[in-house]
């Protein structure tokens, strides 16, 4: 089988992946862009011993780490308060390991084979991450969903992470109709809701009017990557694990945070 018959399967992934860790669509499609090229003019790069899924984030993740950008705050340190220096200090190598773990699935021996480290130093990346998590500053949330169950558990997982529901809608017209009166902070959005109508529009209407962070539920992440049409930065699959929740809710707030600090470094 050729590198790229291996690799096809897992590319939606690794798109998911690294647009998570970088913030945009576009940036984590630039770098699995890159990952290709890499391989394309380096096929000793994809270790064929590995499983094709490991070896294809073994390659992605060793081009991100080399590239020092990646490692360091892209704002000046001195225009942060003490509260943005705690989120600005949060580390590459703990919020790859958490995604690894809590989105993608892989086990520890298989963070350690991505990464290049031991196995006892994943865990610790991952419960630095989840220090990192409890510590972040909390934020209105909008929860788009129309399952009761469903909506129910994302309610208790969000708000054990100190963050508050301002509402719970189960369609489009009940979505619209919550952030009349306050704007939300960020935006958990099923994309097929009870009466028929999208999350989707829902959430294209809101940010014709004004921008937040949104994090996009469904059963079918495959049908949004496509490559063929705009796609969302952060999603998460159903049946999901409250851990991947934590994880893109951590992400999702985190980009959105250096993005706001960015515009006010700016404005100064």
């Amino acid at each position: 089988m050729s590198i790229s018959q291996a690799i096809a399967p897992h590319l939606p992934y690794l798109r998911r992946f690294a647009r998570a860790l970088a913030g945009t669509q576009a940036a984590g499609d630039a770098y699995v862009a890159a990952t290709l090229e890499v391989l394309i003019e380096d096929p000793s790069l994809f270790d064929t011993k590995l499983d094709p899924r490991v070896a294809l984030f073994r390659t992605f993740t060793g081009l991100w780490n080399s590239v020092g950008v990646n490692l360091k705050p892209d704002i000046q340190t001195s225009a942060l308060t003490p509260a943005d220096r705690k989120l600005e200090s949060i580390t590459p190598l703990p919020r790859q390991a958490f995604l690894l773990s809590a989105v993608e699935g892989f086990s520890a021996p298989d963070i350690a084979s991505i990464l290049g480290i031991d196995e006892d130093e994943v865990m610790e990346l991952i419960d630095q991450a989840g220090r990192e998590i409890a510590a972040q500053v909390a934020t209105d949330v909008l929860v788009i969903e129309d399952e009761p169950m469903i909506a129910m558990d994302l309610e208790s997982i969000v708000e054990g992470l100190g963050h508050k529901v301002m509402a719970v809608a189960r369609t489009h017209a009940e979505a619209l109709k919550a952030i009349a009166h306050e704007k939300p902070g960020l935006v958990l959005a099923d994309i097929q809701l009870a009466d028929g109508s999208s999350g989707l529009d829902a959430v294209n209407e809101m940010l014709g009017s004004f921008q937040v962070p949104v994090i996009f539920i469904t059963a079918y992440p495959d049908r949004l990557l496509t490559g063929e049409r705009p796609e969302p930065a952060f999603l998460i699959t159903k049946p999901y694990q409250p851990d991947t929740v934590k994880a893109i809710v951590s992400q999702a707030l985190f980009f959105e945070r250096r993005a706001r600090l960015r515009d006010r470094s700016t404005a100064a």
